[in-house]
């Protein structure tokens, strides 16, 4: 037994202390005359038994007396226990609580060796379950209400001690079956060991948070296969009848009681299907019709006894069913329905204290655990803490992960620890499983006092004060419900004229065109739209059209917004899932009419991929995420573990596309800088290429071995090497290797020479990262930075590419190099490569050959591309083209003086050549200023507008949202201070590269 958890301030307990030293308190006695006169008959009994001598002195005063006072008055299935055996009494309080626990638990999973050895016979040891089950309740019952253990010591003691209950059960029945030669047992002393059948615990047991007179709640699976079936035998039959001979072991009333009751009806099919299942239909049984308060039940589904390890596998194999790969919003649903369901109980309604039931009730058990499952469900595919089996520990779980607030964590486990010691005093009275107070006043009174309190108003208050917070949590989670019938006025679409209240509320809802607006809702209804022709579909869609054209309204432009819905309508398969997870969450609603307004291409990828709508939801999404090796983790984790090669391309592309478009939208939210997001671009972009080339490898080396002693490296250039990736930007990468020329053959079935080799792995990895599948493209790839361009080999021996840039590679060249950076490279290869890059970038340079050559190269990128487009930010004269060419030449004309310019990104370059005085202080400002306004605009371009920007298509929105990342009032205003902006650097790429005002004309 574990301590109670510190966060809730109480000390840990000395659990080596006597029951009897440890008692700290006792509720106050409603008959106290009564409870005396009770005391003084087990006084008397104690007298007789000399084992119970040690009893005597504290029954005269003191905390025991006490509390067996208080049992006497309030429990007549305690009394009884108490009073039927003294001796078992004094044993209980003379020795540890969790001593005496442990004992009991392994007497009790041990009773079928005693049997088998011959020690006792099959009466005794049916006799010993119910005995040892009187004495664990005993013991329970004395360390909950002598105030020893808390809750979670409470439902964990009677949990093991169900778990020890089955796990012995099971093993008594397997060893009578098999000596009946109707099993083959593996191992005897281990009976469940290969035994071919498994018993899972799910509900509370499951949990390890049992109630104190409860159901245990268990489902049998068993193999069809299995080799401890004896030839000719019938499985089903077989299972079936083992499972029902463990239930009547465990709940069958003797004179000494019962064991536990069970309760097989959790299992697939209940009303069709035998007690003991066969794996094969349980697993097509769940992969076809299994429904969401099935999967809801599964989390705390636990292997407890029979072949343990079968249990676990099952588990292991029903994960997709229970936990889904995506936030599931469809099930909560199916939540809402349950609830009504709970809502239906009797005085479920009000919070009354007679009669009031504390599991179904308002702000009961029930609602607690909902408030945790429905969370688990939606939220456990994705984020694995939340896949626990007990409620307070996922409470816990919930706030770790950002889901609830500190405040309902502790005031959700506070109300859970309350109620369910007023559940388990309640079935303490008589050992029944009820959750309902008693309706009669004097009873209740009674009760109170057992709970503790003084009077019943004190106990009626603390009740109804913890079911209103339970309640005030859950309301916030489920009462509000898909209620979309929108208050804002007559939203009417049938028929096929307008309606005129429709009109006008469209109007005020902020449609400029509300006859087009009604127009294309009305289309939907119709089935206009392949995506929404399903019944499913169009339900939805009725529920959620005000709530929808709400969130639309609220956008800078809504006649935008909703043709931008309508065209990702006309581009999908299906539209139930979007249209299921929009109607589940108001902020999604919102915030993807936001992406619709704003950044339509976002849109597109949410119409792909309606999923990736979850992480505008997940608490980390306000976080600033451009972390290199936290991307990677990341995108590891989404990948998982592919069946096969094409799996891993289709999931590589999934995995993009999800963290392409959660940075895209902490952009569009402002979360990340323009700058951040480059570098979150280019993080994803190194790991997408590290797992490619991980998986073509593992291939590609199973087919052909490896070269012995070779080295490969893969460079990034461009955008990517300087980590300034756009959302649209294609890879500039460079493949080189390494390897002995005495032994340049591979290793495996299929040999090949080195430079055959490395040439098909390198047009793998290409292959990879390039192939559309059905989840689409990953990346363009562009090769020809590598040495002779599009003429050379797509893989360069490292010698032969040094001796290229060193001898025969034009300065254009040289200017690439200046933002290589190396991605992935095997052992001792990443430096070697590196040093060999900055030595290249770093050589000794004429400074009016490179001016020359940099402003030749210019011209003709000018001449090709044109740079007469002002929105054109890269190409347009004076825009980031100029900027970083300007960069590059400062960098290959003085980094042999200067080697601090070499290996930095544009911004830094400017910032050192100040330092070195190749820059005056102005000059270095207006480059750094307008790199970061050009390109914080120009990532804002290729976030929102797919292909070529051109203002009169554009939607206004994203023209003023534009100017709004610049700090400017509109579009207009922003264009005359990118105008002026690029002027100014124009005039310092003349200055600088000694081209003169020709320049600076042609930038006007």
């Amino acid at each position: 037994m574990r301590p109670i958890n510190p966060r809730h301030g109480l000390a840990v307990p000395d659990q080596t202390r006597s029951l009897l030293s440890r008692l700290a308190k006792a509720p106050p006695v409603s008959d106290l005359r009564r409870a005396k006169a009770q005391l003084a008959d087990f006084a008397g009994r104690a007298k007789d038994r000399p084992e119970a001598a040690d009893l005597l002195p504290h029954l005269d005063g003191g905390t025991l007396r006490d509390l067996l006072l208080s049992i006497a008055d309030h429990s007549t299935f305690l009394w009884q226990l108490a009073l039927s055996d003294p001796v078992r009494m004094a044993m209980l309080a003379r020795q540890s609580p969790e001593a005496t626990h442990r004992a009991i638990v392994e007497s009790q999973a041990n009773l079928f060796r005693e049997m088998r050895s011959g020690a006792i016979t099959r009466d005794d040891a049916v006799r010993a379950f119910r005995r040892n089950r009187n004495t664990h309740a005993l013991l329970v019952a004395l360390a909950d209400i002598g105030g020893i253990w808390g809750v979670e010591e409470v439902t964990r003691a009677l949990s093991e001690f169900a778990d020890a209950s089955v796990r012995g059960g099971v093993n008594l029945v397997l060893t009578e079956t098999a000596d009946l030669g109707r099993i083959v047992l593996k191992n005897p002393d281990e009976p469940g060991e290969g035994s071919g059948f498994t018993v899972l615990a799910l509900g509370k047991h499951g949990a390890g948070e049992l109630n104190y007179s409860s159901d245990i709640d268990l489902v049998i699976f068993f193999d069809p296969a299995s080799s401890a079936l004896p030839e000719g035998a019938e499985p089903a039959t077989l299972y079936t009848r083992i499972a029902q001979q463990l239930a009547r072991l465990l709940q069958e009333r003797t004179p000494d009681g019962y064991v536990h009751r069970v309760d097989y009806r959790l299992r697939p099919d209940p009303g069709s299907t035998p007690t003991a299942v066969a794996l094969p239909s349980a697993y097509i049984y769940y992969e076809t019709v299994g429904q969401n308060w099935e999967r809801a039940a599964l989390i705390k589904a636990r292997p407890v006894a029979g072949d343990v390890g079968l249990g676990e596998t099952f588990i292991a194999e029903l994960r997709p069913f229970i936990w889904r790969k995506y936030f599931d919003f469809a099930s909560i649903a199916d939540v809402h329905a349950m609830k009504r369901q709970i809502h239906a109980v009797r005085g479920h309604d009000e919070i009354a204290v007679a009669g009031h039931d504390i599991k179904l009730g308002r702000g009961g058990i029930r609602e607690i655990e909902f408030f945790v499952q429905t969370q688990q469900l939606v939220f456990g595919g994705r984020r694995p803490a939340l896949r626990g089996r007990r409620t307070l520990d996922m409470l816990d779980a919930l706030h770790e992960e950002g889901w609830i607030t500190e405040n309902a964590r502790d005031e959700l486990s506070d109300a859970y620890r309350f109620l369910r010691t007023i559940e388990h005093r309640l079935q303490m009275v008589a050992d029944e499983q009820t959750q309902r107070l008693p309706s009669d006043e004097e009873e209740l009174k009674r009760f109170a006092r057992f709970c503790g309190y003084p009077t019943l108003k004190a106990f009626a208050k603390a009740l109804t004060q913890q079911a209103r917070i339970v309640q005030g949590h859950y309301a916030l989670l489920f009462e509000e419900g898909p209620e979309l019938a929108s208050d804002v006025g007559n939203l009417v679409f049938t028929g096929t004229t307008d309606d005129p209240e429709t009109l006008a509320t469209l109007r005020r809802l902020g449609f400029r065109q509300p006859e087009q607006a009604a127009e294309t809702v009305r289309g939907w209804h119709f089935g206009r739209r392949a995506a929404i022709t399903s019944q499913r579909a169009r339900e939805v869609l009725t529920e959620l059209v005000p709530a929808l054209l709400s969130a639309l309204g609220g956008t800078a432009d809504p006649d935008g917004a909703l043709a931008a819905l309508d065209r990702a309508f006309g581009r999908m398969p299906a539209a139930v899932e979007l249209l299921t997870i929009l109607q589940s969450h108001d902020r999604l609603r919102l915030r993807f009419a936001d992406l619709l307004g704003t950044a339509p291409r976002l849109a597109d990828t949410v119409a792909q991929a309606p999923h990736v709508l979850d992480a505008l939801i997940d608490p980390a999404f306000g976080i600033p995420f451009n972390d290199d090796a936290a991307i990677g983790e990341q995108v590891r984790q989404i990948i998982g573990t592919p069946s096969d090669h094409e799996d891993f391309l289709d999931r590589a592309r999934d995995a993009a596309r999800q963290m392409r478009f959660i940075t895209g939208a902490r952009l569009l939210s402002d979360i990340l800088s323009p700058a951040q997001a480059g570098e979150a671009y280019a993080s994803i972009a190194d790991a997408m290429i590290r797992v490619s080339f991980e998986a073509v490898r593992k291939v590609f080396e199973a087919e052909h071995g490896v070269v012995p002693g070779s080295r490969i490296a893969v460079l990034g250039l461009g955008r990517l090497g300087s980590r300034e990736l756009t959302a649209t930007s294609d890879l500039d990468l460079v493949v080189t290797y390494d390897f002995d020329e005495e032994r340049r053959e591979s290793d495996g079935a299929r040999k090949l020479d080195a430079v055959v080799y490395f040439t098909r792995l390198t047009q793998r990895l290409v292959a990879a990262l390039t192939v559309p599948t059905r989840r689409g493209l990953l990346y363009e790839v562009d090769l020809r930075l590598r040495p002779q361009g599009g003429k050379g080999p797509v893989a360069s021996q490292f010698r032969g590419f040094l001796n290229y840039q060193k001898t025969e590679a034009d300065l254009w060249e040289h200017m690439a190099l200046t933002r290589a950076r190396v991605i992935l490279a095997d052992d001792g290869f990443e430096s070697e490569v590196a040093t060999a890059v900055k030595d290249i970038v770093g050589a000794a340079r004429d400074r009016k050959h490179v001016v020359s050559e940099v402003a030749s190269m210019r011209e003709l990128i000018a001449q090709e591309k044109g740079d007469d487009n002002p929105w054109d930010l890269k190409l347009a004269r004076g825009g980031l083209t100029d900027i970083d060419f300007i960069a590059q030449a400062l960098v290959l004309a003085h980094g042999a003086q200067h080697p601090s310019l070499v290996g930095l990104a544009p911004e830094p370059v400017f910032a050192e050549a100040r330092k070195a005085g190749l820059l005056s202080r102005d000059v270095a400002e207006t480059l750094i200023e307008a790199r970061r306004l050009l390109n914080a605009i120009f990532q804002w371009q290729r976030l929102t507008i797919e292909g070529r920007f051109d203002p009169a298509t554009v939607p206004p929105v994203i023209l003023k949202r534009l100017a709004a990342v610049a700090g400017l009032p509109d579009e207009k205003v922003l264009l005359e201070q990118l105008n002026e902006t690029r002027g100014r650097v124009a005039e310092v790429f003349g200055r600088v590269l000694d081209v003169g005002s020709r320049r600076v004309k042609r930038s006007g």
